[in-house]
């Protein structure tokens, strides 16, 4: 038998072994209840305590990366405004080089056409004092001197066969006559003739009070070009000064009469070479053509 003694009254009694060890397993099985409940609770604050480090350790890991993050945006941000900047320069600067390439230009074609208004204007004030000087005869014959006189100056090499005179033959059909007669030769036997040329050369004062114009001597000029067997017409003209389809150069009537022209006197020259170069090419092809068909002659009467 086993004594016990009541915590609250302090009275002791007996109890058997059986008793005894069942109230012992009872005071156990709570010690262990409140151990493992004890343990528990450790576990859980453990897991807790261990939850809440990650949590924070990730936090900080996040924080970090996103401060990293955040510091790349920046060093983003500043190389995309310094290359904006950069973009921005150049394009200011091509702005600016293509304004002054503009600006170069204009200054350059506004040179260009000032100083041809300036050549044209001498030129026009040179032929206004020339005729202002002189009467209208003298002005016709003083067109025809400077031809004259133009021409000699390169007749020696440029023109060594040819010939370039006036016309003093009367035409027995019309009763009128050319100014010059052009012709050019191949060589000193003038035996080919390359081209010919009449020449018609008109002026007036401006004080002339019938004013005429280019078209009234195409008539006369053509006849004239006809009956002297000659193959171009050319007016050499100082009439109609303000029109620009006479001052633009080089002009071609045909269409009103075959083959022929109108020209300044500063392009009096070179009419002459641009039909003579023109008629010799074509004679050189001539003169092949005429080689072949001899040569096809001489092989047919080969064979026959």
């Amino acid at each position: 038998m086993a004594e016990i003694k009541c915590p609250k009254c302090g009275e002791v009694f007996k109890i058997d072994d059986a008793n005894y060890a069942q109230i012992v397993m009872q005071i156990k099985n709570n010690e262990v209840e409140k151990e493992i409940d004890k343990r528990l609770m450790d576990r859980e604050r453990f897991l807790k305590k261990s939850y809440e480090m990650s949590i924070r350790e990730k936090d900080f890991e996040f924080n970090k990366k996103l401060e990293t993050l955040k510091n790349e945006n920046l060093v983003l941000r500043k190389d995309a405004q310094n290359l904006q900047s950069q973009f921005n320069e150049k394009i200011d600067m091509a702005k600016k080089i293509a304004e002054s390439e503009k600006e170069k230009e204009v200054i350059s074609l506004k040179g260009k056409y000032e100083q041809e208004l300036k050549n044209k204007q001498m030129e026009i004030d040179y032929y206004k004092d020339f005729k202002s000087r002189m009467s209208t005869k003298m002005i016709g014959e003083s067109l025809e001197q400077h031809c004259l006189n133009e021409f000699n100056k390169v007749r020696s090499y440029s023109y060594p066969f040819a010939y370039f005179e006036k016309d003093n033959e009367v035409s027995a059909h019309s009763r009128s006559k050319g100014d010059f007669v052009f012709r050019d030769y191949k060589d000193e036997t003038k035996s080919v003739e390359i081209v010919s040329i009449m020449f018609e050369m008109k002026n007036e004062t401006d004080t002339t009070s019938t004013k005429k114009k280019n078209e009234d001597f195409f008539l006369e000029l053509d006849k004239d070009r006809n009956e002297k067997k000659c193959e171009y017409a050319v007016l050499v003209s100082l009439l109609e000064p303000d029109s620009d389809y006479y001052n633009s150069g080089i002009v071609d009537v045909s269409y009103r009469y075959k083959k022929m022209y109108v020209v300044r006197p500063q392009c009096f020259l070179a009419i002459i070479s641009l039909l003579r170069d023109a008629n010799k090419n074509a004679l050189n092809y001539k003169e092949e053509l005429a080689i072949i068909r001899q040569r096809d002659i001489d092989v047919s009467t080969f064979e026959d």
